[in-house]
């Protein structure tokens, strides 16, 4: 009994494992790094990278998170993920939460799990100013109008059958094509407006605001409760003690709405340094030395970007390589069975989007229990696309070696193997090499589809650029500079192992 009475005591205490343990996880448990994405390519004014300094995130969601992070007590943690992946990611476990300007609809809380609201606007009409003022929804009929995909702005312009609608992945490809007078509005939240629209010399912002469009914390369906207790908990307190206003103060975006939301209807001598800021940079630098100097500045993240594109290109074309040889010649030479089933693989495949495979590895076999990181998925994906396409060439190649060089190989006393390993093969490579070199060009250039699995590559990268600064051709070029100084030495590479293995079939001079 006495030694009962003193275990207890013990794992009371702390001295024992199970009491020191139960108290460290408690507070491992505490501390635990919060991990939240956004989609920050292109995301004024929401989480985006600062023009005056690319390499740093800013915008209100930003520092709200920044408030946040401090309120709850908690270090947080931001994951980049493309738009599109962002509620996958989030369902993968990526990340607990996800703020980017998410609407909570009915359609959203189907399949997510939103906080409180943290920001209410509306929907406002963007035109030329020298175009059609188009400035009520009855006036859009007859007339093509912008927005973004799977939004409420796009629902209410569908209702309407005599609007042109047309959807972007990007808020700045709505207003480019407004400017260069492709549509004649755009309909988008109240803050894309102001950010986009007021901000642009050659647009305004016009009508009376539409609708109600409310903002949300996004978190798994029916899963981490706790944390989204203690977010609303903690947006609660920056309601309460004005953290809340002041930060929406700086970038100019308190509504009238925010007002009903928050009851509080005070004036904060707060000037709205960050919106300033942000105009400054975006309209106050012109010429062609501010260009040429702010192209300067790309070339460290274009190295960044350049490098990771290279390395999952050649660790993808290694895979491709490899496992198209294994296709190839169990197709032509092994059993029945595994050659039928070589050439299901390469005709599903090549039948398939290479974009919906990527998807599918990345998002989809985390749910038979196979998780793997960004990279891997990447290229793993595009080495398993361009494997089925290799296979084809390699069984071409193949092919073309006369059936003469096998029989002459085996009358030396080879084996059927060791025929195709030391003659066939080798001349078949040699055949293919042209082909292959065209294949590692084309997949360089694929590549960019990894972007949509948190990997910033090359065009991930010119992207964000381009939507930052609105510079869509000079960035453009160099980011296509960075794509052709990537492919030319191998391209230069592969002509010399072509003349290499042609050697011993030229006529010397």
């Amino acid at each position: 009994m006495t030694g009962l009475v003193l275990m207890v005591w013990l794992v009371a205490a702390g001295l024992l494992p199970g009491g020191r343990a139960m108290a460290a996880q408690d507070k491992a448990a505490a501390q635990q790094t919060v991990r939240w994405a956004a989609d920050s390519s292109a995301d004024v004014p929401y989480t985006f990278h600062d023009p005056a300094k690319p390499e740093r995130l800013t915008g209100f969601e930003y520092d709200l998170m920044q408030e946040m992070q401090r309120h709850m007590g908690v270090p947080f943690q931001f994951v980049q993920n493309d738009w599109d992946g962002l509620i996958p990611g989030l369902q993968r476990g990526l990340y607990e939460m996800v703020i980017c300007g998410i609407e909570m609809t009915a359609e959203h809380a189907d399949s997510i799990d939103f906080s409180d609201p943290y920001y209410v606007t509306s929907e406002r009409l963007t035109v030329r100013r020298k175009g059609p003022q188009l400035t009520t929804l009855a006036s859009l009929s007859g007339h093509a109008v912008g927005t973004l995909k799977d939004t409420q702005a796009a629902q209410i312009l569908g209702r309407n059958p005599n609007v042109e609608l047309r959807t972007y992945e990007e808020e700045s490809d709505a207003f480019m094509d407004l400017v260069n007078g492709r549509t004649d509005a755009v309909l988008l939240d109240g803050p894309i407006a102001k950010y986009y629209g007021d901000t642009n010399p050659a647009l305004h912002v016009v009508g009376e605001p539409i609708g109600r469009v409310e903002y949300g914390i996004a978190f798994e369906k029916g899963q981490n409760e706790a944390l989204r207790g203690r977010v609303n908990a903690a947006l609660a307190a920056m309601r309460t003690d004005g953290t809340l206003h002041r930060v929406l103060a700086r970038w100019d975006l308190w509504t009238p709405e925010m007002v009903q939301l928050t009851g509080d209807d005070s004036v904060l001598d707060i000037p709205p340094t960050a919106f300033y800021s942000y105009v400054a940079e975006i309209q106050g630098k012109t010429g062609w030395r501010v260009k040429l100097e702010r192209y300067v500045g790309f070339i460290p993240q274009l190295v960044r970007a350049a490098w990771l594109t290279l390395l999952v290109s050649l660790s993808a074309m290694v895979l491709a390589v490899a496992l198209g040889l294994v296709l190839a010649l169990v197709r032509l030479y092994g059993p029945a069975p595994l050659a039928w089933l070589a050439a299901c693989y390469v005709e599903i495949v090549r039948g398939t989007p290479l974009l919906i495979q990527v998807l599918l590895i990345f998002y989809g076999l985390p749910q038979c229990g196979v998780n793997l990181t960004p990279f891997v998925a990447g290229v793993i994906s595009l080495g398993m696309n361009y494997a089925a396409y290799e296979a084809e060439n390699y069984r071409a190649g193949l092919q073309s070696v006369a059936f003469g060089q096998t029989e002459a190989a085996m009358a030396l006393n080879m084996t059927h193997a060791q025929a195709l390993r030391y003659v066939v093969v080798p001349q078949a490579f040699r055949l293919v090499m042209p082909v292959m070199t065209n294949d590692f060009i084309s997949l360089l250039k694929d590549s960019s589809l990894v972007s949509v699995i948190t990997l910033t590559e090359l065009t991930q990268t010119y992207i964000r650029l381009s939507s930052t600064y609105f510079d869509y051709f000079g960035t453009g070029l160099m980011v296509g500079l960075a794509y052709l100084l990537l492919g030319l030495p191998f391209v230069r590479l592969a002509k010399l192992a072509e003349r290499r293995l042609a050697s011993p079939h030229t006529r010397r001079r």
